[in-house]
């Protein structure tokens, strides 16, 4: 019986045609590949090879890309266009509710939504801050160095109170916003903006922190109003997220203090920054006025600039924003993330 079967076998393997161990390019000259050779040493060279074939190659285009500069700069012609490298940002799907800069809807919903009358400077943004209700003490670290970045913001220690009372209380007198910090195993893991009084309200996945005084070579920032700065909020989306963290901050950043704080989007992550600008020169010198006591410092020679951190740091990915205030039960949402969303590493929703 097994006699027979092992005929049967042979008689197939030589009907079929033979497995080719090649790739054919562009119908030309078949190459072999390493995933078609099984002995080990055979195939790391043939590996080898390939590579420093490709690394020739690429010096040879980077060469001959050089040597046309050079003659478009002599001749004085156009420079040859540089190549785009393609990323994950720019071959991105395309998204509909991307923002564009004649949009007349977008611009008169911004005079219209929950955040103009502080944007507009109408108000002044006032923040309260708490904790979740079990909380470690990285929270009110958080906290506390939250505290020295958004001016005009107070801590309330949560206590037993639920969440709901807090809102109203915030909206009683007359708080504009209010960040809750959640802690989970002594680690802060999420943040929830809350809008007031009408919403609406983000939650937010936290992870990556660093606190000031965990950040090596730290600078210690001033009292003065930060410039804030939002990158890559392109769909309705982020730019009402954008606009959310923007109500949070003074419209009217004091640039004597040299502060910046930066929002940047990239794949929908959030990587929030804090910095301050260090002006250096080869000579200073400084000059004091007797009358008021003020000191002005001047630069001489070769001026250089660079940023300082200060801490902290950390990122943020939205989960959920909500219609209105913090309502678990009755609450509406506007977006929320779900894992069947995740289709494609191209698609981003920020």
């Amino acid at each position: 019986m097994g006699n027979k079967r092992k005929e049967r076998e042979a008689a197939s393997d030589d009907d079929a045609p033979p497995k080719s161990r090649t790739k054919n390019i562009d119908g030309g000259k078949p190459q072999l590949l390493p995933s078609m050779i099984k002995n080990k040493d055979k195939r790391s060279a043939l590996y080898a090879k390939l590579k420093h074939e490709k690394k020739a190659e690429k010096r040879k285009q980077a060469k001959a890309r050089e040597a046309l500069e050079s003659r478009a700069l002599e001749l004085g012609e156009e420079l040859p266009p540089k190549k785009v490298p393609r990323t994950i940002e720019n071959t991105r799907e395309a998204d509909e509710t991307v923002c564009r800069p004649d949009d007349e809807e977008l611009f008169a919903g911004n005079d219209a939504d929950e955040f103009s009358s502080v944007l507009n400077q109408n108000r002044a943004p006032k923040v309260l801050m708490t904790t979740c209700r079990f909380n470690s003490t990285r929270g009110p670290a958080l906290i506390k160095d939250l505290l020295t970045i958004i001016p005009n913001s107070e801590y309330y220690k949560r206590g037993t109170y639920d969440l709901k009372k807090i809102v109203d209380y915030a909206n009683n007198k007359e708080y504009t916003s209010v960040i809750v910090v959640h802690t989970s195993r002594r680690e802060p893991d999420a943040l929830l903006i809350i809008g007031l009084p009408n919403g609406p309200t983000a939650h937010f996945k936290l992870s990556n922190l660093v606190l000031h005084k965990d950040l090596k070579g730290h600078g210690n920032p001033t009292s003065h109003k930060p410039e804030l700065v939002l990158n890559n909020f392109t769909t309705r989306l982020g730019h009402r997220v954008g606009r959310l963290i923007q109500s949070l901050f003074p419209q009217d950043p004091e640039f004597r203090g040299r502060r910046v704080v930066t929002f940047h989007n990239q794949r929908d992550f959030i990587f929030f920054r804090h910095h301050r600008y260090v002006v250096e020169s080869e000579e200073d010198s400084v000059d004091v006025n007797k009358d008021t006591g003020e000191w002005t410092k001047t630069l001489k020679g070769k001026i250089t600039a660079r940023l300082h951190e200060c801490g902290p740091r950390f990122t943020l990915k939205l989960i959920s924003l909500q219609h209105g205030t913090f309502d678990t039960k009755g609450g509406e949402y506007e977006w929320v993330h779900k894992p069947e969303m995740d289709t494609s590493r191209r698609r981003f929703f920020l």
